[in-house]
């Protein structure tokens, strides 16, 4: 049923009543399939459906992102698993679809920050993503349609309070965008910059090979960037996000958490953590936490005594030198920042973490010493003379 207005249950906090979204003119452009979502449900689920949607556009591929307090968590495109992949990403015994693969990715980015997200996935949800969707923590999800088989599993989630939202495809807004704070309005022309590779063109390092598969993963870096709140800088390789440092202000402090997220990523894949004697029966949320504790340099002697309960035997810690040997390996990583880079800290954190490719507005009275850390490093920088501030 067509509608104009959704009365909420409350805005961002149940004090905030009351709330509601509603057209000035013409009917809501999505249905609410089921359950019942919130304030900031919706919020998350039309930045991410505008980033699957741009990303789908942009690479021709099925498209995914895992959004967490209107930031994403992660987001990929369907580019086929390996064998490790699927078994950090715990897939390994499951048929994956376009779609699932596609949110394997975008969940498997981040799996801390992924839980409870909401989700969005840019093609029709097949019983393959569904149950991907089913088996994990999350609030909702918004899609341009459902198989009935999907559609019937996700219905069954949360005890039948699963939100399942089904967006028009075709629906565009207006050119101006209009918000509230403190009682004045704001009004601007929306963000409509489309992001294709002539953005990547201008190199301006000595070192100008840059592959079809890093200009793939640079798009992904900045078409996520544009929905994620600033400062912010994104960690891509592979078709996907593998770290984010969003709304951080100070570039460097985003730099080290988005630098610090794909490291995390990595080491999830190292044998031994993959290999972790996990006692059966406990749920992935659970494993999740405990591997990333298991990560962490500054764990605690406290914070190891309930791995009696999880672990069948208590696990040997990786070693500092190991953690290094096996991040090592990780390369050709992309990175795209929101805006210019003001220091050359930025490079030299991101140079520890895989990173070879940048993409960047320029525009700092510094350019030259960054472009020069770069080139120190060999890594291949654009200027893409394109700010992505998202608030």
């Amino acid at each position: 049923m067509e509608m104009n207005e959704f009365v909420l249950k409350y805005g961002c906090n149940p004090h905030q009543k009351p709330a509601r979204v509603y057209m000035k003119e013409g009917t809501l452009p999505f249905k609410i399939l089921n359950g019942r979502p919130g304030y900031i449900n919706l919020m998350d689920a039309f930045n991410s459906w505008q980033l699957v949607k741009e990303l789908r556009n942009a690479t021709g591929l099925c498209s995914a992102a895992s959004f967490k307090h209107v930031s994403p968590a992660g987001a990929a495109v369907a580019v086929p698993l390996n064998d490790v992949l699927k078994k950090a990403y715990a897939v390994s015994d499951m048929e994956l679809s376009p779609a699932a693969i596609a949110y394997s990715r975008a969940r498997g980015a981040d799996r801390m920050s992924s839980y409870g997200d909401f989700a969005a996935i840019s093609d029709e949800v097949d019983l393959s993503a569904a149950k991907i969707l089913k088996a994990s923590v999350s609030d909702g999800i918004i899609a341009p349609s459902y198989s009935k088989e999907a559609l019937e599993l996700l219905k069954t989630k949360k005890k039948g309070n699963y939100c399942i939202i089904q967006i028009d495809p075709n629906y565009e807004p207006e050119e101006m965008e209009k918000r509230e704070i403190f009682g004045v309005t704001f009004e601007q022309k929306r963000d409509d910059a489309v992001i294709t590779d002539d953005l990547l063109k201008n190199i301006v390092t000595d070192n100008k090979n840059m592959p079809e598969s890093a200009k793939r993963d640079l798009l992904i870096s900045m078409i996520t960037l544009k929905y994620t709140q600033s400062n912010s800088v994104c960690f891509a390789v592979d078709g996907q996000v593998i770290g984010v440092g969003a709304g951080q202000q100070s570039r460097v402090h985003r730099t080290r958490l988005a630098a610090s997220k794909a490291d995390i990523w990595f080491l999830r894949q190292h044998p031994t953590v993959l290999s972790l004697p996990f006692k059966e029966g406990l749920k992935r949320p659970e494993m999740d936490n405990v591997i990333d504790q298991y990560l962490r340099d500054d764990v605690t002697p406290e914070e190891t005594i309930g791995w009696k309960d999880v672990f069948t035997e208590i696990p040997k810690k990786l070693t500092l030198d190991e953690k290094k040997d096996w991040l090592s390996k990780l390369q050709g990583v992309s990175l795209g920042s929101d805006a210019f880079f003001p220091f050359r800290d930025n490079i030299d954190r991101a140079s520890k973490s895989g990173v070879k490719y940048i993409v960047q507005p320029g525009g700092s009275i510094r350019d030259d010493i960054v472009i020069k850390t770069c080139n120190d490093y060999n890594m291949v920088m654009s200027f893409s003379n394109l700010r992505l501030f998202h608030h």
